[in-house]
């Protein structure tokens, strides 16, 4: 097998789930290369289900896992994603699982952004799970995004929280809401970091390592095409 993407080509639930468990129990490296913990896949291993919504399928195989920067990571979905699948008796430690340092996080302000603009929309409503996929991937392209690299140095964010903020407190007041408590938001950040920061790596580089050598990656794509174009997220 030479590297592989695997994407659905309708609107997600086709099926991914189980060609990217075969195929990973193949693979030298999975790679999440897109999407955030509102898709993901169901896995059947024996007699064990494992539901992941963000995690890479190759970790319940022991596979080295990679969670690339095209994704938006919610830390606390992530560690409760990692604690459920430890208590399946997965091993997952810093050794067999890596995200992207520059990967963009997904914020309480962008969940609760999202679930604003979706109980505003009327008969507009498109169906988003309320996670703040959406806004947070807004703040990426919008040069905006804190990212897991940031989760080191939270008591020296303000100059990137100025201009986080400076967007999302004009929005906030057109929906007649009070601006961003920053303060809060840094706790939030200080309080997942240690979780969190043992995974951050420079998962280009791993990539490029692995590619060099010749190993097999498997890039495991969670939603379907046309739901990323729909903007369903």
């Amino acid at each position: 097998m030479a590297n592989v993407t695997v994407i659905g080509g309708q609107w997600g639930d086709e099926g991914k789930g189980k060609i990217v468990d075969w195929l990973s129990s193949r693979a030298d490296v999975v790679a999440r290369f897109q999407g955030g913990h509102n898709a993901g896949h169901t896995l059947v291993v024996g007699n064990q289900t494992y539901k992941l919504s963000l995690l890479p399928s190759g970790i319940v195989r022991g596979t080295l896992s990679v969670i690339g920067k095209g994704v938006v990571l919610g830390p606390w979905a992530f560690k409760a994603e990692v604690e459920k699948l430890s208590e399946q008796g997965v091993t997952i430690t810093p050794d067999n699982l890596q995200i992207a340092d520059n990967c963009p996080l997904i914020l309480p302000i962008h969940r609760d952004l999202d679930a604003l603009r979706e109980d505003a929309s009327g008969q507009g409503k498109i169906g988003t799970t309320r996670r703040g996929i959406g806004p947070a991937y807004e703040d990426k392209v919008g040069r905006r995004a804190i990212r897991v690299c940031d989760l080191a140095h939270v008591n020296h964010l303000d100059p990137q929280l100025d201009r986080l903020c400076a967007h999302h407190d004009a929005l906030l007041a057109g929906f007649g809401k009070p601006p961003v408590d920053r303060e809060r938001l840094k706790q939030d950040l200080r309080e997942i970091a240690d979780f969190v920061l043992p995974f951050a790596k420079p998962v280009w580089l791993t990539l490029n390592e692995a590619r060099h050598r010749g190993h097999r990656i498997l890039f495991e794509g969670a939603q379907g095409v046309l739901l990323d174009v729909d903007h369903g997220t």
